[in-house]
């Protein structure tokens, strides 16, 4: 006997849902929102005012005497600005982070929309819609119209719209440089940041003064440079090896003591020991190898002739560092530490020492105050110069500048004044002691700044596409326009086909509807459209 059961059957258990892991989620929201646009604005806002500090504070990178001299002006705000590093900016570790998610933000944003517009741009403009009177353009074009849609493909073409065909209907459309444009600039904004990253890792620079003649000559390496910085990837032994030897220098100015023009005459030695001549100016750089030498100004060294009491004489060449004054009013330091030496014992007391501290006039006035130079170029050189006698302080193991005058030796009367004087070229002047000082003449030198960028040209060219990106992003819209060819709907005696014509712009677009009005036009091939495309409700 067989055995019903009329019990209800019960409905299968349904699998447990799985819990989402916690950790993936939180990664996964992060990084959607790391690669937002939102995030990249507000990163690329973050990254400019971080910059602030690095053009308003001096940076050990580009000029550590101003560094220092900001320490001496302020000795408690600087050590708390350096813990933060706001005399490295550009190689702080905040800097860097923000520098480093921009960069990833750039990257994340922009793979997957190229990814998405190289789809589109494969995929075939959309069917029509069934009602083409209810886009914002519309109208229905004149009997002369041609009803091939093979024909209206061809207009349209030449046109350069993208076009397909599908049956009695034609899609068209245009407008995709507005996102390739788009791509193109933030493309080029990673570019510009992989180039300032190898300029900052495999870069380097120095700045030299030089003074003009053989003896003075200029050799590419570190230790012979005022100023040098070098990329962390960079070591010394990787400069390019070459000398330079400054012949002479062209200085023009206008009659108001304005510069016009600049230029340097040189002779560069090559590693391989051959020799050259050659001229630059402050927007033409030298270039030697991977190496430009840039002319940044220029001055005067005046030559000085010291002879001691027992009349042994010492000749410095002393560059003059111009004040900022546009007619090179210059100030300088002429040391002696070595003079006064007894020729029978060959000692010196410790506060024989001579310095003379003072101004250099290119063209120095007729009469006093000699405060200030007339003109920048040599009409009546003068120099005006501090004489003093004791110890410099040369021996105490402080770093010190060469062109001014430790005025703690003086404050402390180490360093004692014992006389000023003016003093023209051949001129010459007699101490107390018997020594003397003459004025031999001048040398000119320059200033220049050796450096070596190579993220620079990948830099300049994101710079050009990032501009042409910029204006298509700015100017090119998208749009898209129907044609369908509706058999026998025409006039009911000639039983012609009637065309009818719709459009739609992807984004505001004002001057879409005559853009519609002028390609209906086209198509119809006389220029002149049945009537203005009305426009519909959106």
């Amino acid at each position: 006997m067989t055995t019903v059961d009329d019990r209800p059957a019960t409905p299968p258990a349904e699998a447990p849902r799985r819990r989402p892991n916690p950790v993936l989620a939180l990664l996964r929201n992060s990084w959607r929102q790391l690669t937002s646009m939102r995030t990249a604005l507000v990163l690329l806002f973050l990254l400019a005012v971080a910059a602030i500090p690095g053009s308003v504070l001096p940076q050990r990178g580009v000029n550590p005497e101003k560094v220092n001299e900001y320490f001496r002006a302020h000795p408690e705000l600087a050590p708390q600005l350096d813990r933060i590093g706001a005399f490295e900016v550009f190689g702080s570790v905040w800097f860097s982070a923000i520098y480093l998610l921009l960069f990833t933000s750039l990257v994340g944003c922009i793979l997957p929309r190229m990814r998405d517009h190289l789809r589109a741009l494969r995929s075939r403009p959309p069917a029509a819609p069934k009602r083409l009177e209810r886009l914002p353009q519309h109208t229905v074009l004149p009997a002369h119209a041609p009803t091939d849609p093979a024909a209206i493909a061809a207009v349209l073409r030449r046109r350069r719209w993208r076009v397909e065909v599908r049956g009695n209907e034609v899609s068209a459309e245009k407008g995709y440089l507005k996102e390739t444009g788009n791509l193109l600039f933030h493309t080029s904004l990673v570019a510009v940041l992989i180039g300032v990253a190898l300029g900052s890792w495999y870069g380097w620079h120095g700045n030299k003064l030089l003074v003009a003649g053989e003896e003075n000559a200029f050799c590419n390496t570190r230790q012979q440079y005022a100023e040098a910085s070098l990329g962390p990837r960079v070591e010394s032994a990787d400069l390019p090896g070459f000398c330079l030897t400054l012949d002479g220098f062209d200085a023009r100015f206008l009659p108001s003591g304005q510069p016009e023009s600049y230029r340097a005459s040189v002779t560069v030695d090559e590693p391989d020991g051959s020799k050259r001549t050659a001229a630059f100016s402050v927007n033409s750089p030298l270039r030697l190898g991977s190496a430009n030498v840039y002319l940044l100004g220029h001055g005067y060294a005046p030559v000085l002739k010291y002879t001691d009491r027992y009349g042994r004489s010492q000749t410095s060449t002393v560059p003059f560092l111009t004040s900022g004054d546009v007619n090179l009013t210059s100030e300088g330091l002429a040391a002696f530490p070595d003079a006064n030496v007894d020729p029978k014992t060959g000692s010196r007391a410790a506060d024989q020492q001579v310095a003379f501290d003072g101004l250099y006039l290119p063209t120095a006035p007729d009469s006093a105050p000699f405060v200030e130079s007339k003109y920048p170029t040599e009409r009546n050189p003068a120099v005006v110069l501090t004489a003093y006698r004791g110890n410099l302080g040369l021996d105490a193991g402080i770093p010190g500048s060469v062109y001014q005058l430790d005025q703690r030796q003086v404050t402390s009367g180490k360093l004692k004044e014992i006389g000023q004087k003016k003093l023209g070229v051949g001129e010459k002047w007699t101490l107390d002691d018997g020594s003397s000082l003459e004025f031999v003449g001048t040398k000119p030198y320059i200033t220049l700044s050796v450096r070596h960028a190579p993220g620079q040209t990948l830099m300049l060219g994101a710079c050009v596409v990032l501009l042409g990106g910029l204006m298509g992003s700015l100017f090119a819209r998208r749009r898209r326009v129907w044609f369908r060819v509706d058999p026998g709907s025409g006039s009911p005696t000639s039983g012609s086909s009637l065309v009818e014509a719709g459009g739609l712009p992807r984004t505001e677009h004002p001057g879409f509807a005559d853009e519609f009005a002028q390609v209906v036009a086209a198509v119809s091939g006389d220029g002149r459209p049945d009537g203005r495309a009305r426009e519909g409700v959106e």
